[in-house]
């Protein structure tokens, strides 16, 4: 068997072009472009204004089932796509999000691909890229500095020092600053009180950048954000400190999406990163919307499976932004399958038809979820070598007996060579106006019944459940004009359930909601369901461990 090279071999290997060639392809003229070295660039800000009158061409998502340690590939079928898409002569770009530090250092790795699917410059685009995750870390503690400073010098908005809702962040997993308490060390430092740290991804400047429509917006979103109460439970705003303008000061260049290039030169908009499990999941709207001015196919993706990413792209970002997805992909392999039918991880090399039919109902919970949002759906199975005839075969009966294709797909080896035929499914598809996008449930449910809603038709539970207190927080919301706002579910992703042991497709459980957080700049109310942490903390071998320069000052170990 011929040697497999790792994903950050074949990077390195690339033959890129030079980045403003890339974008002279779409139309993008290059004194719109800002260089960053050679192979990456963010657009300007004109350059989205002029095209905003083109037509848009069709939005496909892909989405996976629920994650497990046997490994999905969805990122790496959404690059494959976007190749594959052109291969077969169609004008696509490919949107994705950007990778945080924390998940490449921990455990996850990294968010550009893998194989002959990967965008590219790999190694930047998993590290500091561009600067907008440090950007969107320095804005978002500059807020919580002006807060603690505005209490010292006198506090004249009458903030409740315990009732201080702005979290810092930092992008790492760090579980040691899941609680804190700051401003110790006497009069000089201030007044203390408990606080605490969030991933970056889970910043609500986060997700205020990835909806935002232009630098307007973005200003006004975080003006918006919630800060603290007084006494009398009113709330204090971000602008009454006076930190909205200067917190757009510090995002100007990050809300300008990033272009870079897949391993056969197609164009990638890579911009934002909110994690799916404790935010909404998607890369920015000004990426999604202006790639859809500039191709006829655009192709993106939604975090984790689609219980989380789908579920928030369909009912956050399509809803706030006016997107219509044509048509979705759920990507499944035979050895999660496998897993899900109770085979161990260090098993799955042997064949076992019958753990893949007793694993299937999980990717089939995913198809009717997808379906309940009108979009029609086709399956991609990424291939492993270790995958038989037999197996395969008997997922492909599966899903057509729900009424739906799944596709072998090679793409990982072959590149787009290895994902024609679901290249000319999804275009099919997306042709075929079958389309009937709607989100889950309208704007004027009440908030726990959006919960509620999404516990019993996605997840399959009876119901969610939550103490008084988290109920009579959404009803004061409502009272104060925030009812009519969608729900971002934070819970575990391994699981349809809260318990990330259990697999499959899992029915009647309860959904605890532990915590509920009003993301009134980004537009949504963050429901906290389960053990799920806003700071994740580092496994027992992080990464880290294996990541390191070699001789010749080339990084080694990023995947």
């Amino acid at each position: 068997m011929a040697e497999v090279k790792s994903d950050i071999a074949i990077a390195r290997a690339a033959k890129k072009k030079p980045i403003l060639e890339i974008g002279a392809k779409f139309g993008i003229p290059a004194e719109q472009m800002v260089p960053y070295g050679h192979d990456k660039a963010k657009i300007s800000a004109d350059f989205i204004k002029s095209v905003q009158k083109n037509e848009d061409g069709k939005l496909i998502l892909v989405t996976a089932i629920n994650p497990t340690p046997a490994g999905e590939g969805k990122t790496t079928t959404t690059v494959g796509l976007g190749d594959g898409l052109n291969r077969i002569g169609k004008k696509a770009i490919i949107c994705i999000r950007e990778a945080s530090l924390g998940p490449n250092f921990g455990m996850k790795g990294g968010a550009a691909g893998g194989g002959y699917a990967q965008v590219v410059p790999m190694d930047d685009m998993n590290l500091h890229f561009t600067g907008d995750f440090h950007a969107i870390t320095t804005a978002h503690n500059l807020l919580s500095a002006l807060i603690d400073n505005h209490i010292y010098w006198g506090n004249e908005l009458g903030i409740d020092t315990r009732r201080v809702t702005w979290r810092r962040v930092m992008d790492m997993n760090d579980r040691a600053l899941r609680e804190i308490v700051c401003s110790l060390g006497g009069v000089a430092n201030g007044y203390p009180r408990e606080a605490g740290f969030d991933i970056t991804v889970a910043s609500e400047v986060m997700a205020i950048l990835c909806l935002s429509r232009d630098l307007k917006d973005l200003e006004k979103r975080l003006g918006d954000i919630i800060i603290a109460y007084r006494r009398d439970k009113t709330p204090v705003y971000a602008r009454d400190v006076k930190a909205h303008r200067a917190m757009a000061v510090l995002l100007k260049d990050a809300i300008q999406p990033n272009l870079v290039q897949t391993l056969e030169n197609n164009p990638a908009f890579v911009h934002g990163g909110p994690f799916a499990n404790i935010a909404h999941g998607c890369n920015s709207v000004m990426a999604t919307t202006t790639a859809l001015k500039l191709a006829d196919y655009v192709v993106t993706e939604a975090g984790f499976g689609a219980d989380l990413g789908a579920e928030k792209f369909f009912d956050i970002k399509c809803r706030k932004a006016g997107l219509k997805p044509a048509a979705a992909v759920i990507v499944a392999t035979v050895r999660a399958m496998k897993m899900n039918g109770g085979v161990k991880k260090e098993d799955l090399g042997g064949e076992n038809v019958e753990a893949v039919k007793k694993g299937c109902p999980n990717l089939g919970r995913h198809i009717e979820n997808v379906h309940q949002f009108g979009v029609p759906v086709v399956v991609a199975i990424n291939h492993f070598h270790s995958d038989t005839d037999a197996e395969i075969e008997a997922l492909k009966a599966y899903v057509k007996g729900l009424g739906a294709e799944a596709i072998l797909c090679k793409h990982w080896a072959q590149g787009s060579a290895g994902i024609e035929e679901l290249a000319h499914k999804v275009v099919q598809l997306a042709e075929s106006g079958a389309s009937q996008f709607a989100p889950l449930y309208p704007d004027e449910m009440p908030l726990f019944e959006k919960v509620n809603t999404i516990v019993q038709r996605v997840y399959r539970g009876s119901e969610a459940i939550a103490d008084k207190s988290v109920r009579d927080q959404l009803h004061g919301w409502e009272k104060a004009g925030y009812g009519n706002l969608p729900v971002c579910m934070a819970k575990t992703q391994y699981s349809f359930s809260t318990d990330p042991n259990l697999r499959g497709a899992p029915t009647g459980h309860t959904v605890p909601v532990r915590e509920v957080r009003l993301a009134a700049g980004a537009g949504f109310v963050v429901v906290i369901c389960g053990e799920i942490m806003t700071m994740p903390g580092l496994p027992s071998k992080p990464s880290s461990e294996n990541i390191f320069l070699n001789d010749d000052g080339n990084i080694e170990g990023l995947s």
